[in-house]
This record gives structure tokens, sequence and C-alpha cells, in this order.
């Protein structure tokens, strides 16, 4: 392997050109035109421009993607996370042009990828899986009557991809219809595939998952798990290492069932097994067949670079470690910040980076792909960076990532940083009493504790350099966690309260009415003058669907329209009752921040 095409964006193409160059290997990044300048095009040796923004057109193309690394002279591609990365037909494209696919090979994606097929498959090795059902009846009725079977409350699933993409969560039979319809919609835009499945929700369940990886040379071991149970709307927000719910015996338990599944796919390369734990008890959920968000937290309890393993094994070498040789030491956490206000149901937030800078304190790690100056896209997921705490016990780890994050600095979009440390100072959390409805339970009450206004900081001069994050001089702002202290600029995302305020559901981030229904003597951003009962958009977005016409009578609560920002969908609600006066936009179309959707009476 002597060029690597870097198929993806952010701080996982940041991590692997840094690998690259570790390695000797020249890199090549690719990027869209949203993305030119972008930190992963400056850190490679060479970019190329794919497309125009929309990941359908440059990110996801595979023909794009496969025309750039044949110009470059590429002869391996690392697909990272996310995009491209568990798409089969671009492991076999590659593998056409001769082109080494860092990954597992098609037919594994392919397999695992199905999580339908996948459940067959553990349940054929014995492991065990969540009760539930993958019907052949594919129709909206047919998934209908498999949920019946399963029996309430249960979760609808997409059967590709992951992320919390296309799952839908169904406590209440009046809700499935609408739940079906946006599952598959959901996985279809974001997969291709609107296949579903049903599986029984397990209440006060943990999610653990566990890391995988095989050589082709006979080789596979495990990495020991990840605790992944604080997760919002299905997504993960934080990830720990070991877990704190995890004996020995079930360790050993699930570690060998994780590796004997790897074994039964023939799998390559680093992969996860993720499980539901039920006390005593664990069950299969899906395999990823990629390098996962939080590997950071693994390679830092093992000491191990995933990374460059990953290239290793693609290059057909064996694994650099036998599974005698990995061990866990310490703890590691790692928290994900986003460009999203908690204060306002979690909107995504896009806007120019005005301030970044991360913290330097020992034992923390941030893996970014973001800078000072960096515009944060409606096109793409809005995570802006990994902030990752290591020391030698969990209550050290918790206590260290909670000090990074107050140190880390952002200004220019909100974020979710306040959010987090409140997390992190939970009882709950700090004694590991958690579960995948932690958040369901706690995010509402967390979020509304977070100040609502934050105090400006004075202007620094054109000529100042990077601050001292250990800086004891300078005015007194308001902390990330509701607190003060002096020698540092306003800490990320302090949250603005807002007209938009709204509440997070299963389906996507709700909001209100730009103006809570009625608009009276408002301005939008742009400046133009908002007549009384106008809907706004909350975000620059896409708007996917209208549900409404001129003449139609709606009640409070009805989704008046359908956007799409940052690949989460915003249903825009009526806030009071009343009759749609005109509509102002269009399916299809990208309207601005404050555009006007619609008028009522």
């Amino acid at each position: 392997m002597k060029r690597l095409l870097v198929a993806n964006r952010g701080e996982i193409a940041v991590r692997i050109i840094r690998a690259c160059r570790e390695l000797g290997v020249d890199s090549i990044a690719v990027y869209s035109s949203a993305d030119a300048g972008a930190p992963h095009t400056l850190a490679a040796d060479r970019a190329v421009a794919i497309g125009p923004p929309p990941a359908s057109e440059s990110y996801l193309s595979i023909p794009r993607i496969i025309e750039a690394a044949q110009s470059a002279g590429a002869d391996a591609i690392h697909p990272g996370y996310g995009f491209l990365s568990e798409n089969p037909r671009f492991a076999e494209a590659c593998a056409a042009s001769d082109i080494i696919f860092v990954g597992p090979p098609s037919q594994a994606i392919a397999r695992m990828g199905s999580k339908i097929e996948a459940r067959r498959l553990a349940a054929a090795a014995g492991v065990p899986v969540v009760p539930g059902e993958t019907p052949d009846d594919q129709s909206d009725r047919g998934i209908a009557a498999a949920i019946d079977r399963v029996g309430l409350p249960a979760l609808i699933k997409a059967s590709a991809g992951g992320g919390g993409k296309g799952m839908r969560r169904v406590t209440d039979a009046a809700d499935i219809a609408q739940a079906i319809e946006a599952a598959r919609r959901e996985a279809t835009a974001a997969f291709g595939d609107g296949t579903l499945y049903v599986e029984k929700l397990i209440d006060a369940a943990r999610h653990v998952e566990i890391q995988v990886f095989a050589d082709n040379h006979g080789q596979a071991v495990h990495l020991f798990e990840r605790e992944c149970s604080v997760q919002r709307r299905h997504q993960k927000v934080i990830e720990e290492s070991p877990s704190p719910a995890l004996t020995p015996e079930l360790r050993a338990r699930m570690t060998t069932a994780a590796v004997a599944m790897a074994r039964t796919v023939e799998y390559r390369n680093a992969g996860t097994i993720e499980f539901l734990v039920d006390g005593p008890s664990f069950y299969f959920l899906e395999m990823n067949t990629r390098l996962q968000v939080e590997h950071p937290v693994t390679e830092q309890v093992t000491g191990l670079d995933l990374v460059r393993a990953q290239l290793l094994v693609a290059a057909g070498e064996r694994l650099p470690w036998t599974q005698a040789q990995i061990s866990q030491r310490g703890h590691a956490i790692e928290a994900r910040v986003y460009a999203e206000d908690p204060a306002q149901g979690f909107l995504p937030q896009a806007g120019r980076l005005s301030v970044y800078r991360a913290p330097h304190i020992p034992g923390v790690r941030v893996d970014s792909g973001v800078a000072e100056g960096s515009e944060i896209s409606v096109y793409y997921d809005p995570m802006l960076a990994k902030v990752i705490a290591t020391a030698e016990s969990r209550p050290l780890a918790i206590h260290r990532l909670a000090a990074a994050l107050r140190a880390l600095d952002i200004e220019g979009v909100r974020t979710n940083v306040p959010f987090l440390i409140r997390i992190l100072e939970l009882p709950e959390f700090r004694d590991g009493r958690i579960d995948t409805g932690f958040l369901d339970r706690e995010g509402a009450r967390l979020a509304a504790e977070i100040p609502a206004v934050a105090i400006a900081r004075p202007p620094l001069p054109a000529t100042a350099g990077p601050q001292d994050p250990w800086d004891s001089a300078g005015t007194e702002v308001a902390g990330g966690d509701g607190g003060r202290r002096r020698g540092r600029r306003s800490p990320a995302g302090l949250a603005h309260r807002s007209a938009h305020d709204g509440t997070a559901s299963e389906g996507g981030t709700e909001v209100a009415s730009g103006d809570g229904g009625h608009g009276r003597g408002r301005r939008s951003r742009a400046g133009t003058e908002v007549g009384a009962g106008a809907v706004t958009a909350p975000m620059p977005a896409t708007v996917l669907r209208i549900n409404v016409k001129p003449g139609d009578a709606v009640k409070k609560g009805d989704i008046l329209v359908l956007l799409e920002a940052m690949k989460m969908e915003l249903p825009v609600r009526a806030t009071d009752a009343g009759v749609v006066a005109a509509v102002r936009c269009r399916e299809g179309e990208l309207v601005d921040a404050d555009a006007i959707l619609l008028e009522w009476q």
C-alpha cells in the first residue's frame, strides 16, 4: 500500500491521514465544494474535489469516489465511518477497480449489514438475539402485523445502516402507522433501503458492544467492551470502557460470543458486535462492519492503534497483536460534541466557528475535524469533536472529562457541551446506574437547567494568538456548567433561549413555529418583516414534505412541514389552532434560517 484515498470527511478523515503519515503512505483527501479548505483537505498530501455539497452527489457517489482514486493513483481506499463505509457495492467497486478496500469483504458487509440476516446468523451461531420478527411481508400492513405479534412496546428498525437512523419506538398502537412511515422514509433516505424489522423493546437494558478484529491469516481477537448506554434518540452521546456493569464472568461470555460471530461470517479487519445487557443476560443487536466513532476509548484502555492495524491488515499483514497481548488498563470515557442547542429541543446548528480552541490537558485527547473559521454545513452530521479522557479510575476519568469540556472553547454556534457536563455531574451516572432509557428520563430536565443567556466576552485584538487555557487573567464569564470562572472566554454552546423553543421526539427534533405561532412584530434574521401567523424555518434545511394546503384547518401539535437538516428530520408543528392562509415553500427546496414556510390565520 503506497497511496491511500480517504473517502470521508471530518475528524475520522484527519485520523486516517495521520495514520498514513506514520506508516509512510501518501494520503489523498476528497471533498465536496462545501468542504473546500476543511482541515482534512489541508492535512492530506493531496486533495481532490468530488462534487457539490449534497452527500448523494459527493461522499455517497461511488463513481465519483472511484474516479478520484484512479485519477490520483491510489491503490487503497479507507471509507471511515458513515457514508459508504458499510456499502457492499462500494467494496465490490473497489475490488473491480483493483483498489484495496480497508475493511471487510463485501460478502461480510452484505450479510452483517442486513440486520435481518445478522439476526439469523447470530441465532444459528448460538448467540442469543432480542425477541422479534423479520417479516417477509414488507408492506406497512406486514410490519404492523409483526408489531402485533411481537407486542408493545416495540422497536421498528431499519435492516440497513445504523446510528439510530430508521428506528422508531412504539408504545401506543395509535402511533404504529406513523412510526412505520417515518422509519421507512428515514431508512430509505439514509441507506437507500427501506427494509424494516421489529424487536421487542427491552426497558432498562444497557448497550454494550465488543470491538473485534480479524486478519487474513486465521486470527480473530476481541479488544474488550465499550459501554454506550447514554443515548438520545438511539444516538450515542457518551461512551466508556470498561463497562461499569460487566462482571468478569459476563465479560468473558460476551467477548467469546463476539469472536465466534466474527469467525462465523469469516470477518476481516475492524468490526463491532453490539449487545443489549439485561442483568446477567445479553442479546445480540447487530454488527457494525466498520470502525466506530467511539473507537478512541478502546485505543486508550488497550494502548493499541486501531486505524494503523486496519491499514496493516488491509495490506495483507498479520494482526500486530495476539489475544494474549491485549489487556485493559485504566478507564477511558468519550463525549461527542455536537453543534446543537439543548434549549431548543437539540436543534442542529449551522454557521461559522468564530472561535475553536481545544484544551491541552494531561490525559485528554480531542479528535476533531473542524478548526477556527470552519463552516458547519447543513449538509452533514453536526458532530464537531470527540473529547476523550483517560485515567486510572472511572471517577477520575469522569472528573477529567468534565474539566476538559469546560475548557473547550467554541463560539459561533451553540453546542451540547453544557448538557454533557450536566450528565457527567449526575449521581446516577457517576454511580454507573444507567441504561438506554437514561436520557429519555433525565434529558429534558438536564436541558432545562442549562443557563438561558451567555455573558458576551470582550473582543480580542486581531493580533491575539492562541490563548493559554491555564491563564488566570481576564474577565469573569458564565461557565459551561452554569458556574463562573476567570480567565477564559465563554465556553462552548451556552444556550440562548428563543421563540424556537421545542422538545425532542423519537421522530426527530420538534420545533415550534418561529415566533411561537403568531409572529407579530417580528423580524427574521435576514431582516425581512414576518407577518402575523408566519411559520418560519428554525435553521437552513431541505423541505421534505408539506402536510397542509391553503384553507386547511390545523390544531395545536399538527405537523405542518417536515424539514431535514444535518441528517435529522425536523417536524415543524403548529403551536396553536388556525387556518392555513398560504404556503410559501416547495418540497425539495433548500430554505434559509427564518425563511417563511407558511402563513395562517
